[in-house]
């Protein structure tokens, strides 16, 4: 019999985002900073990809968010991109690239769209809305960010559960209201009890993606160092570890040191060979 021919992989959009919502498809989602992590990432399949300004605390070793510049987040966005055929990519604009007019904003998130990105993401719910408006009618795809938004750590007192009370839960809702009328095509909720994001996915009709905030979603969002135990700061309590990279970085490295300290590494097999006549050019005796 012959083979079945592969089903071609086709580039995810974002019309292929909302039909899988349609169907009730969960989309896949993992943040990613660089080139290799992409390509394999791709060709694992994944739906899409968040370069997200979380690359300030796991690959630039920031305390929090807050430092990430733009410049050096389209750095990270232009090595995912260059690693990518098919997953959607999603660009995380920085603290203070969209806040300071609404001008400022479209010109910063158009600097992620030119360098090849399917959409930006930004935090903030009915405070941002207009800047979002004005985002949207200038043509740019936007996601909205609501919950726990770690641009707003500090004003939020950390790193902490968004929506616990009655009050704060319908106070996200109204969030999640605001951006869906400035025109977000989705939106990420990020650390809310599972019954809030209930609340706000009955609320809205456009794509609804969980970091954190239950099975209730259009689909998951975790960030893929936490996935892989690639970040020894913390592990959250929605993650669920595949692998534990950590432990198995180290137990490389150890074996690496020891080999070299003891001369096993490197072996024969590991060095290039010049040929006998060269050698012999050289008056080395290299022996039968």
């Amino acid at each position: 019999m012959a083979e079945e021919k592969k089903k071609k992989r086709r580039k995810v959009s974002l019309g292929k985002l909302r039909g899988m919502k349609r169907r009730g498809e969960p989309i896949t989602w993992l943040t990613c900073y660089d080139f290799p992590m992409a390509q394999i990432m791709d060709a694992a399949g994944i739906d899409m990809m968040l370069v997200g300004d979380s690359g300030a605390m796991t690959v630039l070793g920031h305390p929090t968010t807050l430092p990430q510049s733009l410049d050096a987040q389209l750095m990270l966005t232009k090595a995912v991109l260059r690693g990518t055929q098919y997953a959607f990519v999603v660009g995380d604009m920085p603290y203070m690239t969209y806040e300071m007019s609404h001008e400022k904003a479209i010109e910063n998130a158009g600097e992620f769209m030119r360098i090849g990105c399917d959409a930006i993401k930004l935090e903030g719910g009915a405070r941002v809305a207009d800047t979002i408006e004005a985002m949207v009618k200038a043509g740019l795809p936007v996601m909205g960010h609501i919950g726990l938004t770690p641009q707003s750590a500090p004003a939020l007192g950390g790193y902490r559960v968004q929506g616990k009370s009655a009050d704060a839960a319908k106070k996200l809702v109204e969030d999640a209201i605001a951006l869906q009328e400035a025109g977000v095509w989705g939106m990420l909720v990020e650390a809310v009890p599972p019954e809030t994001m209930e609340f706000i996915y009955d609320a809205v009709d456009v794509i609804c993606m969980s970091l954190g905030a239950g099975p209730t979603a259009d689909g998951q969002l975790v960030i893929v160092h936490d996935m892989i135990g690639y970040f020894a700061a913390f592990r959250p309590k929605f993650v669920r570890q595949y692998c534990d990279l950590t432990e198995i970085l180290d137990k490389a490295f150890k074996q690496y040191i020891e080999d070299v300290k003891s001369k096993d590494f490197p072996q024969p097999e590991h060095c290039y060979e010049m040929s006998k006549e060269e050698l012999d050019k050289l008056g080395i005796d290299v022996g039968d």
